[in-house]
């Protein structure tokens, strides 16, 4: 393999990486991250077994694909305050963790927060509309309205499918909508290198 063939390989891989980079500290430090983000997932994990403070930021992690991670100073004030207000309860220390359990009180207000992330991803879409014009400067008004819209169908497409499994699950679904995925990810992917050879040749 020469070099330029490896430069060739090389590049995919490093723009990727670049993307996913700034995708993380785009989410990390992004002020639009919606207000009651962290308190849903915290009482969502803690609806599924008890946890600890520690625990809980490793769930969040590993639930938002590695995306996004809430610290110390952000969880600990948190399960405090849902503490105060009897939405979870202390459990006793094992093995040195101070874990917490959600309240029947918790479950309902975690219901709560269910139906107010539901209406707000229906309402808003997949994000923001300015963080995607970005994307869109050099594509005609038309087109790029068409775009969000197209976006926002399948964010909310993608939720309402989540719930649904969530409540009544069916491996023999998943897949076919993992196949959906993975086919309109690979036409994109096609899409886009055919534009980016276009803009080589001229």
């Amino acid at each position: 393999m020469d070099n330029e063939e490896k430069n060739e390989y090389k590049n995919p891989m490093h723009e990727e990486k670049h993307l996913m980079f700034h995708r993380r500290n785009w989410l990390r430090h992004n002020a639009m991250v919606p207000k009651g983000f962290l308190r849903y997932h915290v009482l969502e994990a803690l609806n599924q077994k008890p946890m600890s403070g520690s625990e809980l930021m490793d769930e969040i992690q590993k639930h938002t694909g590695g995306t996004w991670k809430p610290s110390p100073g952000s969880i600990y004030p948190l399960l405090a305050w849902l503490q105060d207000n009897a939405y979870i309860k202390e459990m006793p220390t094992e093995n040195g963790l101070k874990r917490y359990e959600i309240t029947q009180s918790g479950k309902g207000f975690l219901d709560e927060q269910m139906k107010i992330r539901e209406k707000f991803t229906q309402e808003s879409g997949f994000l923001a509309s300015p963080f995607f014009d970005r994307f869109f400067g050099n594509v005609p008004e038309e087109k790029s309205n068409q775009i969000r819209i197209s976006m926002k169908r399948l964010f909310v497409s993608s939720i309402k499918l989540g719930k649904a499994l969530k409540e009544n699950y069916s491996e023999k679904e998943l897949d076919e909508a993992l196949k959906v995925l993975d086919e309109a990810s690979t036409k994109l992917e096609e899409i886009r290198n055919k534009i980016k050879g276009e803009e080589k040749n001229e």
